[in-house]
């Protein structure tokens, strides 16, 4: 599922660095109403907005494995904290030193979704300490206010703050040279929920259970997908301003990820957990396609590949002359190339990262 996510993201950033006519308008501080929506280019970005929920979820999934397995070693709940803490804060840094040089001007620094993530890992150091049922109420009551806070924020005139920015909603700041695009509450939100799914599946699996994840997630997908056809179709709360200008179908789509509308987390988790229930029944069936193995590889390696592989986009994009310049094609064609240019590094890595357990790349 990870795996996945990272060939959608790339489609993506392949569009961002060489499609002259991507649209990114997921937000109502972009989108002017009644602007046009070409089917194509919506359909391009909309098909990538799985990733970053996904992704956040599944960090949060990851992680309370993770913690349990160090438990089973003997480690120390200090201990836990530490990795964990220091994990977070390599992921910033991460963000701040290696990835807004490339994709930023000089001197610009863009908080996105690495800061989201290693933040949320931070907090996590904490709440992980909660029941997993008061750590899915959290979850769920951060996800369901997120719209009433923005509001509480507008009615003070506090939305256009940094603190504001860094918890709740994006922001510009020091003359557009400090962006924060992810701010932290809507994504530590997801990464809960992925803390108890993560909690779940050991549970069932501990009790022989290994039927149950797929039928409780489709069901939690198919439950988050009617919610999103119900506050799409009402078309108030939950839509964090950006409305439908109509009923196509590319307007019922049109939903906000900056910040995440509940339409958005709805929409996406749903997704998202209907494409896991699948996978877990396919793996589970003894038989992985072919086609399956790259995914896994991916998505075993997911953030060495995220770290290399907008380097290697606009590095093309700049020495090819083609920044920008080309059509919707070269999102899918640049995304190929990408992917099968990190092929080979990536399994490398792989293969590093198990003959040193406890090295660096614990931490990549």
């Amino acid at each position: 599922m990870r795996g996945l996510v990272m060939v959608l993201m790339t489609i993506d950033h392949a569009s961002e660095a060489m499609n002259h006519g991507r649209v990114f308008s997921d937000s109502i501080f972009f989108w002017k109403p009644g602007s046009p929506l070409p089917a194509a280019q919506f359909l391009t970005r909309w098909i990538t907005h799985l990733c970053a929920p996904t992704f956040v979820l599944l960090a949060g999934t990851s992680l309370a494995i993770a913690v349990a397995n160090r438990r089973a070693k003997g480690d120390g709940e200090r201990a836990i904290d530490r990795y964990i803490l220091s994990r977070g804060a390599l992921i910033v840094l991460f963000e701040v030193m290696w990835m807004s040089p490339v994709m930023m001007d000089p001197g610009r620094v863009l908080f996105q979704v690495l800061y989201a993530i290693g933040t949320s890992l931070m907090c996590m150091a904490a709440l992980r300490r909660l029941s997993d049922r008061w750590l899915a109420v959290v979850g769920i009551v951060i996800l369901l206010t997120g719209e009433a806070a923005l509001g509480a924020l507008q009615a003070l005139g506090a939305e256009r703050t940094v603190p504001a920015a860094l918890l709740f909603v994006p922001g510009f700041f020091a003359h557009r040279q400090f962006i924060i695009g992810y701010p932290l509450l809507p994504w530590l939100g997801m990464m809960c929920l992925g803390w108890v799914l993560g909690r779940r599946l050991m549970v069932w699996r501990a009790a022989g259970d290994e039927q149950r994840a797929p039928r409780v997630l489709a069901m939690l997908g198919g439950l988050a997908l009617v919610a999103f056809l119900v506050l799409r179709g009402v078309d108030g709360y939950g839509n964090m301003l950006l409305h439908r200008d109509d009923l196509s179908f590319v307007q019922w789509l049109h939903v906000s990820k900056y910040p995440p509308s509940l339409t958005y987390v709805t929409l996406e988790l749903g997704l998202a957990a209907l494409l896991l229930a699948a996978f877990f029944v396919v793996t589970r069936s003894g038989v992985v396609a072919p086609v399956l193995r790259p995914l896994q590889l991916f998505g075993q390696v997911a953030l060495f590949y995220y770290l290399l592989h907008i380097h290697l986009l606009h590095l093309a994009a700049w020495a090819l002359g083609i920044r920008e310049k080309l059509g919707i094609e070269s999102a899918y064609v640049g995304a190929l190339v990408t992917l099968l240019v990190l092929y080979p590094a990536c399994r490398w890595y792989r293969g590093y990262k198990a003959r040193h357990p406890l090295g660096l790349a614990r931490f990549v």
